[in-house]
């Protein structure tokens, strides 16, 4: 790769995971998207890391997708157009869907605009802190699109079915305060702290069991959409492989030899 358009390092377990495309506000290229995606495979297979941290170089987190890359497409032969943009849209959806999976947890850092694709990327984290500079708009409808990155599955799950619509058909933009009460930012941080204090509450949020992080994580990610019998199924098996984790072993018995 010539250009390095996604930057990431690991620092005490928390993988921190920068776009790097300042000059274009983290516009999302194909070749940003393709780096995406060898990033998310490594941090969720690396077993040092134990939670992510993503956020945008510059002034913006991520301005969506990129202008330059959708007039290239419009100038593909007609016939090529529906199943190139399909192609594209599995991309799009695997690196989204790799974020949302990731069996570790995950913090979106919003230090600036995150826009259309920018802001679906943020809410496929598990967790939001917004800087004072940060805002967000599901700005889709402008381009006569609608939310490809994950939105119209996730927003509705942060902030309700209508007020879901509201803003995917006004496609207006709101800031860090508002954001806060709607819920979709869980905290908001001051631009000079924003990154450390996301690193420091993925440090905490990671503290606890490897095993029962993931195993738990995967089962609430599907809550929504499971009965109540599939989700007791789940937690049942997902309990059966905790009890055979070294961690719930080691726990176990510093207990025991604590309470001697």
């Amino acid at each position: 790769m010539t250009d390095k358009l996604i930057e990431m390092h690991v620092s005490d377990g928390v993988a921190t995971l920068a776009l790097n495309r300042p000059e274009k506000r983290n516009a999302v290229s194909d070749d940003m998207r393709d780096q995406l995606i060898e990033a998310l495979e490594y941090a969720a297979a690396e077993k040092t890391v134990r939670a992510l941290v993503i956020t945008g170089n510059g002034k913006g987190f991520c301005a969506g997708g990129d202008i330059a890359g959708m007039e290239r497409r419009m100038r593909a032969p007609a016939g090529e157009i529906a199943f190139n943009g399909w192609s594209r849209q599995l991309r799009v959806h695997h690196a989204v869907a790799l974020l949302h999976a990731m069996p570790k947890p995950t913090v979106a850092a919003v230090n600036g605009a995150a826009a259309g694709l920018g802001a679906d990327m943020a809410l496929s984290c598990d967790f939001i802190v917004a800087s004072d500079a940060a805002s967000f708009t599901w700005s889709y409808i402008s381009r006569g699109l609608v939310p490809d990155g994950g939105g119209l599955y996730f927003l509705p799950r942060r902030v309700g079915l209508a007020r879901a619509k509201e803003l995917i058909f006004s496609g207006r933009k709101i800031g860090p305060d508002e954001a806060l009460r709607l819920g979709v930012a869980d905290r908001v941080s001051g631009a000079s702290s924003l990154l450390a204090d996301a690193q420091t509450w993925a440090r905490e949020l990671s503290a606890g069991s490897a095993t029962a992080l993931a195993l738990g994580k995967t089962i609430l990610n599907q809550s929504f959409e499971l009965t109540a019998e599939q989700a007791f199924a789940q937690g049942c098996q997902a309990q059966g492989i905790c009890y055979t984790s070294g961690e719930h072993r080691d726990s176990v018995m510093a207990f025991l030899a604590k309470a001697r």
